[in-house]
């Protein structure tokens, strides 16, 4: 199994690519194709076909996946992309945030 820095409902940046300084909420994550659904990100339309609810059919405007190495998380205290470290507490493991060392929730 893929470990991933990032999780659902997470606030990430986007680093890379047509919406580059773009942030949103982290809506789903695939991580088998280590990509991830962020909020108002990689918008594409696309089209329905015709059914009983909607006779003419649509063109649906949606967010597609994008891929995890053009995320990075927002640091808590400053706003900006961070990288994250790993620290185990009482055997659990803790996300914290590499430029202010503030733990990531």
């Amino acid at each position: 199994m893929i470990k991933l820095h990032i999780k659902k409902g997470d606030t990430v940046i986007v680093l890379a690519g047509e919406d580059k300084g773009k942030t949103g909420k982290v809506l789903k994550v695939y991580p088998e194709k280590m990509r991830a659904i962020v909020e108002g990100v990689n918008i594409v339309s696309k089209s329905t076909k015709p059914s009983a609810q909607n006779p003419q059919g649509n063109i649906v405007r949606m967010e597609a996946p994008i891929h995890m190495s053009n995320l990075s998380l927002i640091d808590p205290k400053s706003g900006k992309a961070t990288r994250i470290a790993i620290k185990r507490e009482e055997g659990k493991a803790i996300r914290i945030a590499k430029k202010s060392g503030e733990e990531i929730k």
